[in-house]
């Protein structure tokens, strides 16, 4: 085994998503909430929080609206949000990249500036390469970057992304110079492998699965601990020898402030959702892995998950693009 690691512009409005809700069994303060991603449209975050609109909106009784705000890998969502009210009618979809450009970069609003309401799931990184691709699995893409140094690119989200940072920990692992491109959001990156403009991307499942199901992508590694069941023809990255598993979160934040009441209507909400049949048949189909924590779990996570990233930057130097 080689290593042994574990992790946890100007805004604009892309596009937007509501759903129309049938009466819930507790009143929601409000009857209209804005779910805001930094992602770009057909990201990760994208497709989960339009996916969770559908199913949570009869629950909660509230029609929601999916808005992209990009710039600044979150950080002109983060100040949107730090600079709303705490009245139950605007949230966040978190993941790593929201820690990241805090700790990478001087946001106008930081994380901290946040609260944590409730995690939803861990979702599993995958390495994929367009089907006509000459790379097999991981130790492929390392022997290439080894025979040619800095000339195979592989794709990942923003410079503060735990894709960005999984890279980084794999070149340091295995040795290798590979040349890092950045993009606004996981949909980008996909495009960028299927244009060959990349050799190799990183991402989640939900936003490559129509790719993958019309044979335009393939995986190649997980970094997992465990095979995926839904591709369990995929080798893991430690079974080839590379010790790298990754967690990346999926959750929800809002501004500072919130009533104990909205947040009581979100963790009982969420918890009902996880249960809902269409929608845990969705996230069964994409692979990720349901993880409810509740505000004081989720609050306890995101600092050690912060204090961890810290350290890792410290001590590798690394800094945003």
């Amino acid at each position: 085994m080689i290593g042994k690691w574990l992790i946890g512009g100007v805004a604009a409005v892309i596009s937007t998503f509501s759903v129309l809700a049938t009466p819930a069994v507790a009143e929601y303060p409000q009857s209209t909430v804005k779910l805001v991603t930094h992602s770009s449209p057909g990201g990760g975050t994208d497709v989960f929080l339009r996916q969770m609109s559908k199913y949570l909106a009869p629950i909660m009784g509230v029609t929601f609206v999916v808005e992209n705000v990009r710039g600044g890998g979150g950080a002109k969502a983060m100040a949107l949000l730090a600079s709303s009210p705490a009245d139950g009618s605007i949230f966040y979809g978190t993941t790593p990249s929201y820690v990241n450009t805090s700790l990478l970069s001087s946001p106008e609003a930081k994380f901290t500036d946040l609260d944590p309401v409730v995690n939803m799931f861990f979702d599993p990184q995958v390495v994929f390469v367009r089907s006509d691709s000459p790379y097999k699995q991981l130790t492929d893409v390392i022997a290439d970057a080894k025979a040619r140094p800095n000339e195979v690119v592989v794709a990942v989200s923003t410079p503060s992304s735990l894709d960005r940072q999984v890279m980084e920990q794999l070149k340091a692992i295995t040795g290798t110079e590979m040349a890092i491109v950045t993009h606004d959001g996981g949909g980008d990156v996909m495009l960028s492998v299927l244009n060959g403009t990349a050799g190799v991307g990183i991402g989640e499942i939900a936003e490559l699965r129509g790719q993958i199901d019309a044979g335009a992508l393939k995986i190649i590694t997980s970094y997992t601990d465990d095979r995926l069941p839904l591709f369990p023809d995929v080798p893991t990255a430690q079974e080839q020898g590379i010790d790298l598993v990754v967690r990346k979160f999926r959750g929800i934040a809002g501004p500072k402030g919130l009533p104990p009441e909205v947040v009581s209507a979100w963790e009982d909400g969420i918890q009902k959702l996880l249960e809902e049949p269409e929608f845990k048949a969705w996230y069964e189909k994409e692979g990720v892995i349901p993880a409810y924590m509740s505000q004081a779990e989720v609050r306890q996570f995101t600092a050690d998950f912060a204090d961890s990233m810290n350290e890792f930057f410290k001590k590798y130097d690394i800094k945003a693009d």
